[in-house]
């Protein structure tokens, strides 16, 4: 799997960018995010989520990991395609699409072309969990960087705590400063622990 390609970009549009590295042209799709963000770049480092298919293999581009997370959330919704997802990140940044779903508001999500009510509350449902939800408690938690979270929680779970304590720890330590980055969050999470 390929999971980000370094090079210069050859060629940019609001649904594609070409990076050439050693001598190779990748032509990715991206969102209006990512084109936003390599719009004055000469070189990039785009992360990459890979389809292969029976009758094609395509690649995504992302500028960010948060958004190619959430492309990946998106894409296990049934009805939900890379297609339509990448729409979804067009349409909406990525923290007002999570905070959408936290939230359950399907009128932001209705106002991505392509989306209809069934759809928009199928996201809603498969996804307020994951994005959001606090571990053992049922309390939604609308973090402004779920990123930082989810990168804590990995990080204690593989140094062998429990997954829904550490997640409790972490809420907590949230809770009182949402802006830690992710080493302070697990500093203080061990001291909690």
């Amino acid at each position: 799997m390929i999971d980000y390609i370094t090079g210069t970009i050859t060629g940019l549009n609001p649904a594609c960018v070409v990076v050439e590295c050693n001598g190779i042209g990748y032509s990715l799709n991206i969102s209006l995010n990512t084109y936003t963000a390599l719009e004055k770049a000469d070189k990039c480092k785009i992360l990459v989520h890979e389809s292969i298919r029976e009758d094609a293999h395509i690649l995504y581009g992302f500028a960010t990991s948060d958004e190619r997370d959430l492309f990946r959330q998106l894409i296990t919704v049934n009805g939900v395609g890379a297609g339509t997802a990448r729409m979804m990140l067009s349409s909406v940044a990525p923290a007002e699409l999570r905070e959408a779903i936290i939230s359950g508001d399907v009128a932001i999500l209705k106002g991505v072309k392509g989306i209809g009510l069934k759809t928009a509350q199928r996201v809603i449902v498969d996804l307020k969990d994951k994005i959001g939800k606090h571990a053992g408690s049922g309390e939604i938690l609308a973090f402004s960087d779920n990123t930082a979270r989810e990168e804590a929680l990995s990080a204690l779970v593989m140094l062998g705590f429990a997954r829904n304590s550490a997640a409790k720890v972490i809420d907590n330590i949230l809770r009182e400063n949402r802006k830690l980055q992710v080493e302070e969050i697990v500093r203080k999470a061990l001291k909690l622990l």
